[in-house]
């Protein structure tokens, strides 16, 4: 029988908190809107193969991804056979095979992609599923204007070869507003690529250009689809989104109507008493001015734990703020926990979440390390266990 270690610290997802971020957005999408659940950066920390299945459960029924090995993952595990995915970034031609034989959606932004999907297509005797990508002014991928006709009649003259899901664009910045008129210009040249598709392909085709910032600012641009990221997982895209959607809606201010999905748990390793005068860790970092009491805990920047939280990031412990003391090292940090009583090896320590009345936010944790809530999240290693807990 194979031994079964665990791992120094854990993820944990709250079921709970999802429905409720789901049955919001849905509420603001309407009837008519579908949702897109953006997966791509491991499901921004929070795991593909944990995150998807309880979407899924909780109505989602469309991921995007960002590359082919992301799709094969959401494909490994999604248990409904009418769920679909949808890469938006990187395919390989020697992974379109694959691609298409699954039946996984994927954007198509250049000429050489659309060739490489048609020859694929054709050998395979199945249709590529594709969403045109346009270019409307974010100048990163997607057709250019000039080259938007020759595509549409493409398409069209290969219908055998291409079943057309979608047309698309992606805003840029919608979280702010100093990006509005940019993004109206955007609006504007898509409606445009729009109405030339509708010409050419003979039908109103199926579109999408909202990510979670513009979803919750800008109502009129929803269109058939939006894909949402950040704001699944509770956070919002920036504090302007936040304060925009609250005045909007005439809420009470303080009520946030999104949940944190994602809490990050570890344990106290190990407990040391310091004598005033003597310094916690390598070098000469920390000098404890008082007789303390530390504990170890086992996670470091091996673990998304910065070195740059040394001597100023907190976790909780017993529902009290215990801060760094020391270097933050590999695959430890110390705490004080002077302050803690009847702390004990084993005990519950939270680097993300809630503990008793306190918590740590990812926003928190942010701001000590000047990262976005996007670059906290999708830095969690892959390693670290994520695992579905269905509570309040």
């Amino acid at each position: 029988m194979k031994p079964q270690f665990l791992q120094p610290s854990t993820i944990e997802l709250n079921a709970r908190a999802l429905q409720n971020n789901i049955r919001f957005l849905k509420r603001v999408a309407g009837d008519t809107v579908r949702i897109s659940s953006v997966i791509k950066g491991n499901a921004y920390g929070h795991g593909i193969a944990s995150f998807l299945p309880i979407a899924e459960k909780a109505g989602m029924d469309h991921f995007s991804v960002f590359s082919a090995n992301e799709a094969l993952i959401a494909i490994r595990h999604k248990r409904k056979k009418e769920t679909r995915v949808m890469i938006m970034g990187m395919v390989r031609d020697e992974e379109m095979e694959w691609v298409i034989e699954n039946g996984v959606e994927f954007y198509v932004f250049e000429e050489a992609r659309l060739q490489a999907a048609a020859r694929v297509a054709k050998k395979m005797g199945k249709k590529a599923l594709i969403h045109l990508q346009i270019e409307t002014g974010m100048n990163r991928t997607g057709f250019e204007e000039e080259n938007w006709e020759e595509t549409f009649k493409k398409v069209k003259a290969d219908e055998s070869c291409f079943s057309l899901e979608g047309i698309c664009t992606h805003y840029a910045g919608a979280e702010s507003a100093a990006n509005y008129f940019r993004i109206l210009n955007q609006d504007k040249q898509f409606q445009k690529a729009r109405v030339l598709a509708e010409k050419i392909l003979g039908k109103n085709q199926i579109s999408h250009a909202s990510s979670s910032a513009a979803f919750l600012t800008l109502p009129e641009k929803h269109y058939d689809m939006v894909r949402i990221g950040i704001a699944q997982y509770g956070f919002w895209p920036s504090r302007e989104t936040f304060i925009h959607h609250i005045k909007s809606e005439k809420l009470e201010e303080g009520y946030d109507p999104l949940q944190r999905v994602l809490s990050w748990k570890s344990e106290i390793m190990s407990i040391k008493e310091v004598k005033s005068g003597e310094f916690i860790g390598y070098g000469n970092v920390y000098l404890a001015g008082h007789d303390m009491t530390i504990a170890t805990v086992p996670i470091g920047y091996t673990h998304g734990f910065g070195r740059n939280l040394t001597n100023t990031g907190y976790v909780l412990v017993s529902g009290k703020r215990c801060g760094v003391v020391g270097l933050v090292n590999m695959n430890m940090i110390t705490i004080n926990v002077s302050h803690v009583r009847n702390v004990r090896k084993g005990d519950e320590v939270v680097l993300i979440g809630n503990q008793g009345q306190d918590e740590i936010t990812v926003a928190s944790f942010g701001e000590m390390t000047n990262n976005l809530n996007y670059e906290v999240l999708t830095r969690l290693p892959e390693s670290i266990p994520r695992i579905c807990a269905d509570y309040n």
